[in-house]
């Protein structure tokens, strides 16, 4: 009996089977080319060996988890884990929420997993916190112990703080777009380009509307001068986002960023005023340079989350 393992984000969705201990290879499929999981689903599993026998499913979901329920924060899919039960067939689904699964990957990342940015060493009984820039901004804490357990949170919806007036002037500016400014708005791919704009508009220039990997590729080439000042703006307010998580959670085992975005921009993360800002929290400053921040550099690491859960609950 097989496990089908998924990893549902906004812009794209993973699978894999899980089988007697051993993890499968993965198929990313784009989120926006089904009309809902189900379908993803068969059309991953129609293509699967004949003699592949799937009896359940663990799921990952980008977006708050409630009574089986999930939607989606940045695609149109409901996830309901009763309904993808009787519809694939299987004796149980589980439905947690993408950051408790690659938070729960924690213990099982290889010192090859992970780049160092910066310096401090972790307190290994002390809480990790996770991290995830992407489509979206998830953010969980992994708790170590005898009963290692995860709390996942939506604190990538939270109102993002400004750490001196040039920060202040660029929220204000995203304010007027937005309205209610969470670090979720600047801290994404989405995020990438909110920034890009607030600079070119208050330079007098016409924003454009570059992707983030435009930006990406501008900033780390030195095409384009604003799309580097964008990146660095990120840097920073990523800096300043993860001090604060590391405090909230007293994370002394270290603060670990995963999703889509760092593992393309760690030359620029490295030499950015990232770690500068992430300790810059005033009398806590000493407190925080001890503790270390690495950004996950292994290809898929929610699927050491999921296999861990359905060995956990196999």
């Amino acid at each position: 009996m097989s496990c089908l393992l998924v990893d549902v984000g906004g812009t794209r969705t993973r699978f894999a089977l899980f089988t007697d201990g051993w993890l499968g290879p993965i198929e990313s499929l784009r989120t926006g080319a089904y009309a809902s999981l189900h379908d993803a689903a068969h059309h991953f599993l129609n293509g699967q060996a004949e003699r592949t026998v799937v009896d359940r499913a663990v799921i990952a979901a980008a977006g708050p988890v409630s009574g089986g329920r999930c939607k989606l924060t940045n695609a149109p899919w409901t996830l309901d884990a009763e309904s993808l039960r009787q519809t694939l067939r299987l004796q149980s689904v589980d439905l947690v929420n993408d950051l408790e699964a690659l938070a729960l990957a924690v213990p099982h990342l290889g010192a090859e997993d992970v780049i160092a940015v910066g310096e401090g060493g972790s307190v290994m009984s002390d809480a990790v916190a996770v991290i995830a820039p992407g489509t979206g901004l998830g953010v969980a804490c992994y708790l170590p112990g005898t009963s290692p357990r995860v709390v996942a949170s939506e604190a990538g919806h939270a109102t993002l703080a400004a750490n001196d007036a040039a920060d202040a002037a660029i929220l204000k500016m995203l304010r007027g777009r937005f309205g209610h400014v969470s670090a979720e708005r600047v801290l994404s791919g989405a995020g990438l380009a909110n920034l890009q704009a607030a600079l070119a508009m208050r330079d007098g220039h016409e924003p454009g509307s570059p992707s983030p990997e435009e930006i990406v590729r501008g900033a780390l080439y030195d095409t384009v001068p604003r799309y580097a000042a964008a990146l660095e703006l990120f840097c920073g307010f990523l800096g300043s986002y993860a001090g604060d998580l590391a405090l909230a959670f007293a994370a002394r085992g270290g603060v670990l960023i995963g999703g889509g975005i760092a593992p393309h921009i760690l030359p620029a993360l490295r030499d950015s005023s990232f770690r500068s800002r992430f300790a810059a929290k005033g009398r806590f400053a000493g407190y925080l340079g001890q503790i270390p921040t690495a950004v996950i550099v292994r290809p898929e690491p929610t699927f050491l989350g999921l296999a861990a859960l359905a060995a956990r609950r196999g």
